[in-house]
């Protein structure tokens, strides 16, 4: 079975540390990669084309809704799963307008994206 290769885009690093932390204890995930801000991001989306992004919107340098459109602008085959802390309705609709796969609150939704990346094929 192929691996997946996951980006996370977010500029916390407690928040990366304990996504590469879980993500590692997985059998479907292969590299991890992060990036700490939509420059970081664009670069690694271009030079690695992973099969999984884990999107904060709140990057500190762009939206990470920027980064979305992106993705979605190019149709790259990638499951985007937003994680963010403004997790309101408003911003909901329009990550799903834009081809997020998932939308989670990471304050109190974390322990919800394990399982959700354990239903991801590797392309």
């Amino acid at each position: 079975m192929k691996k997946l290769v996951t980006l996370i885009v977010d500029d916390s690093l407690v928040i990366i540390e304990r996504f590469i932390e879980i993500l590692s204890d997985m059998d479907n995930v292969g590299t991890i990669l992060h990036a700490g801000n939509y420059a970081e991001g664009c670069q690694l989306l271009e030079d690695t084309k992973p099969d999984v992004v884990l999107l904060d919107i709140n990057l500190p340098d762009k939206s990470g809704i920027e980064l979305l459109r992106l993705i979605h602008a190019r149709q790259m085959d990638i499951k985007v799963i937003m994680i963010t802390n403004q997790a309101t309705g408003h911003y909901k609709k329009i990550c799903a307008g834009l081809g997020a796969d998932h939308f989670f609150d990471k304050s109190n939704e974390f322990e919800l994206i394990p399982g959700i990346i354990s239903g991801i094929h590797a392309n």
